[in-house]
C-alpha cells in the first residue's frame, strides 16, 4: 500500500518530485540484438542490468556540485569540460530562471557524467545497452521494424528545445523507462566505440583519447534512420565536448549474475 501510494505521489507532482523517485530504476532482462553497427554481423549479449527510469535532471545534478564542488562551472579542469560546460546556468549553483529542477541536465561532459554516476554506486550505460532497452516502444522489446516508431524518433530529431521539457513527457516504454526518445540524447559509456572491434577495445583505454567517428561501414540495416543519426552525433563527439540537448543516466550491475 505505501509503494502504490509513494508512485501514486510521483505522478501526481512531477513537476516537484523528490531525488527518491528521480533516482528510481528498472530491471532490464538481458538478451541479445544485433545492433546497427554489428560486430561482423554476429548478435550482442546483454547481460541482465538495472537502467535508471529517467534521465539525470537539474536539481539532482545541482545537489552533486553542491557537494562536489570540483564539478562546479567555475572550478572545473578544462581537460575535462569545453567551454560550454553548464553555461545556461546563472552561477556555479544557481540555475536560470528559465530552467526547471525536473528537466534533465545537458551541457554536461562524458568526464562529468561518469563520475556523477560512480559517485552514486553506479555507471553510464555502454552504447549496446543503451540501444537495447531504447529500440522498445510501449508494447514490444524490439519495434525497429515499426515505421511509425522510427517515424516517431525522426520527428524529435527536428525538435531543439525538448531538453527543456519535463522528466516523464515522454512515453513509458516496455522495460518501464522514460525518456529515451523525445527528451534528450544521452551519453554511453563508450560512446567511441563505433570504430574500434573486439579485443582491441582494450587497448584504448585512456579517457583523453575517447573519440570515435561516423563511418557507415558495417550498417546491419541502412534503412534504420534514427539510429543512424544516434551513431553519427556520437561520432562527433569527444569526452569533454558538451551540448544543449545532451544529457545522461545511469545503470548498475546486476549483482545476481
Amino acid at each position: 500500500m505505501k509503494t502504490l501510494l509513494r508512485l501514486a505521489i510521483c505522478l501526481l507532482f512531477l513537476n516537484s518530485i523528490g531525488t527518491n523517485c528521480q533516482s528510481k530504476m528498472v530491471q532490464i532482462k538481458g538478451g541479445e540484438y544485433i545492433p546497427l553497427y554489428g560486430r561482423d554481423s554476429m548478435k550482442v549479449s546483454i547481460d541482465d542490468f538495472s537502467m535508471d527510469v529517467y534521465p539525470v535532471t537539474n536539481k539532482e545534478y545541482l545537489a552533486f556540485v553542491k557537494k562536489y564542488q570540483k564539478w562546479q562551472r567555475s572550478k572545473a579542469i578544462k581537460l575535462f569540460v569545453d567551454g560550454s560546460y553548464l553555461r545556461e546556468w546563472k552561477s556555479d549553483t544557481i540555475l536560470n530562471n528559465n530552467q526547471k529542477l525536473n528537466s534533465p541536465i545537458t551541457n554536461i561532459s562524458w568526464f562529468a557524467a561518469k563520475n556523477y554516476c560512480e559517485i552514486q554506486g553506479k555507471r553510464l550505460p555502454t552504447v549496446d545497452e543503451w540501444e537495447y532497452v531504447a529500440m522498445a516502444n510501449k508494447t514490444m522489446p524490439d519495434a525497429r521494424t515499426l515505421k511509425e516508431y522510427n517515424a516517431f524518433i525522426l520527428s524529435w530529431y527536428e525538435k531543439p528545445k525538448t531538453f527543456n521539457q519535463t522528466i516523464g513527457s515522454t512515453f513509458k516504454n516496455y522495460w518501464r523507462v522514460y525518456d529515451l526518445h523525445g527528451l534528450v540524447w544521452e551519453w554511453a559509456s563508450d560512446f567511441n566505440s563505433v570504430l574500434i572491434s573486439g579485443e582491441s577495445r582494450k587497448d584504448v583505454d585512456t579517457d583523453n583519447n575517447l573519440f570515435c567517428g561516423s563511418a557507415a561501414v558495417n550498417a546491419t540495416d541502412l534503412m534504420n534512420y534514427a539510429a543512424f543519426m544516434r551513431y553519427a552525433i556520437r561520432g562527433s563527439l569527444k569526452a569533454k565536448y558538451t551540448m544543449k540537448n545532451l544529457g545522461f543516466r545511469c545503470v548498475k550491475d546486476d549483482k545476481t549474475n
